[in-house]
């Protein structure tokens, strides 16, 4: 039976327009989807779009709009905005969908059943940018300790979750499942907010009505976190396509933005208990991106556009400085001169001028053919060897810098056999031209390889490379764990001139 593989990004809220957070999260979690393809997992990508709540509602009134309009409109943004990125999901799913709605209201209502849901009457300080009660000792000088802005008090009758029941269980779970919260150091935020004590949360709001209603009680409606979380469960087919959901769930990777950790590592696990679900196997939290060094903002004129870095830079550059430029799970400065730094060093410079030369001596040696091969080069073997075993590990952290590090340094020997073997030297001497045919065979099959590599960070440009190679078998077909191997470049494959990958950015 093939292995599965079940891949969430966050769904996103509907009140703002997408921005490079959005996409940052987006981009990871379709690399590792792609990658998983290729070493021939049958993959789950789901993302999706988080409706409801107060803070919609709000946005919609201000805008003159229902809130379904409002959803409508910022929905097309997103889902362009992952066509626009190369966004390989499976499913999109919205919270005002009825496969969601049917779910969510059933869960709610077993674990009411359950006697894990209970009324009560809720006092206390919400943030609504947050969405997010606080006690008074938690406030930073009367404020929101996650987000800084102000907070008002709240009452209202609450349906409440008992999850300080599920305090002692949670914590035996992370330790008996070390990597079930990464990175490490957020694992270690959680288990301290943990061990300070779990209070029942509230799920459930009278004081708005956008959203799903709480069933048999119409005047809550259930609160966000228990609606949004819940999408994970709807998305990959829960109560309607139960073969798909024995197929994927659990969930091997939520990957999320580290503002909503605590939701995921201790609101959520601690609801599928209470519901006799098994737990996903990991939710993996990334860092935030500054902007020049300041916090992104809109007020600040420093907002980030998407869709306008792609129009500057091109969508596999952004893509790949994404990526590149810092640790996954760390916080990140997005400058636009780092990203033409990371251009025109490694991409023009490194991949893109190595590419299209090799290209040129194959067509100016060999008619544009390639040609037979001959003796494997040991070095470019041992090199793939080792980056495909670093790799495949980089991937399964999903520490995606260490992933382009390593295909970087095959990148690197080609470059170096080139230097080497000098073939602009060995077509001068018509002896020597059974080695100038296994210099060029192993520089294409090579570069073959690393198609094969770059192509889950940068799909457009692998599928560009891979046509440019010859080979008519879709690359997305083509099994990693096999085909990176040497050898698997057909010869007398026709090879076609392509324009340079990555133009230099003055």
């Amino acid at each position: 039976m093939t292995e599965t593989f079940y891949v969430t990004t966050p769904i996103y809220y509907v009140n703002d327009v997408p921005h490079i957070g959005h996409v940052y999260t987006t981009v990871a979690a379709d690399i590792v989807a792609r990658y998983k393809r290729l070493m021939g997992y049958d993959v789950f990508f789901l993302t999706g779009t988080d409706e409801h709540g107060r803070k919609v509602e709000k946005t919609a009134e201000q805008a003159g709009e229902k809130p379904l309009e409002l959803a409508n409109r910022v929905v097309k943004r997103f889902q362009d905005l992952w066509v626009k990125f190369s966004i390989s999901h499976d499913d999109f799913i919205r919270t005002t969908e009825g496969r969601h709605k049917k779910v969510a209201q059933a869960l709610f209502s077993r674990a009411k059943d359950k006697g894990d849901i209970y009324l009560g009457r809720y006092e206390d300080w919400y943030c609504t940018p947050c969405e997010t009660f606080w006690t008074q000792n938690q406030l930073n000088d009367d404020m929101c300790p996650d987000c800084g802005r102000g907070v008002e008090k709240l009452k209202e009758d609450s349906y409440f979750f008992r999850m300080s029941h599920y305090q002692d269980t949670l914590l035996q779970h992370i330790k008996e499942n070390p990597d079930f919260i990464q990175p490490k150091v957020r694992k270690n935020e959680m288990l301290s907010f943990i061990k300070d004590g779990l209070r029942d949360l509230s799920v459930s709001r009278t004081s708005f009505s956008w959203g799903i209603p709480v069933p048999d009680d119409p005047g809550h409606v259930i609160y966000v976190w228990i609606d949004a979380l819940t999408n994970y469960l709807s998305g990959a087919g829960y109560l309607s396509d139960p073969d798909k959901f024995a197929r994927y769930w659990p969930a091997d990777v939520h990957l999320i933005g580290k503002d909503i950790l605590r939701h995921h590592s201790i609101y959520w696990p601690t609801f599928l208990m209470s519901l006799g679900i098994p737990l996903f196997k990991k939710v993996f939290a990334h860092g935030w991106w500054t902007i020049e060094g300041k916090k992104m903002s809109k007020s600040l004129g420093n907002f980030v556009e998407p869709l306008q870095l792609t129009e500057e830079y091109g969508v596999d550059q952004v893509r790949y400085f994404l990526m590149r430029e810092v640790p996954f799970g760390l916080d990140a400065d997005f400058s636009r001169k780092a990203m033409v730094g990371r251009i025109n060093s490694d991409l023009a410079n490194d991949l893109g001028n190595l590419f299209n030369r090799s290209l040129v001596m194959a067509t100016k040696y060999f008619g544009g053919t390639v040609p037979a091969r001959g003796k494997v080069n040991d070095t470019l073997q041992r090199t793939a060897d080792d980056v495909f075993q670093r790799v495949d590990l980089a991937m399964d952290d999903l520490a995606y810098q260490k992933a382009l590090i390593a295909i970087w340094e095959l990148i690197g020997a080609v470059n170096k056999y080139i230097d080497e073997t000098a073939p602009f030297t060995l077509a001068k001497d018509e002896s020597k031209g059974d080695e100038l045919r296994t210099v060029i065979y192993n520089i294409l099959d090579t570069l073959r390889v690393i198609t094969l590599f770059i192509f889950p960070f940068m799909p457009d440009t692998g599928r560009k490379m891979w046509a440019a190679l010859g080979i008519k078998e879709p690359i997305e077909s083509q099994d990693l764990s096999r085909s990176y191997q040497w050898g698997s470049l057909p010869e007398e494959a026709e090879l076609t001139k392509i324009p340079p990958l990555f133009p230099r950015i003055d």
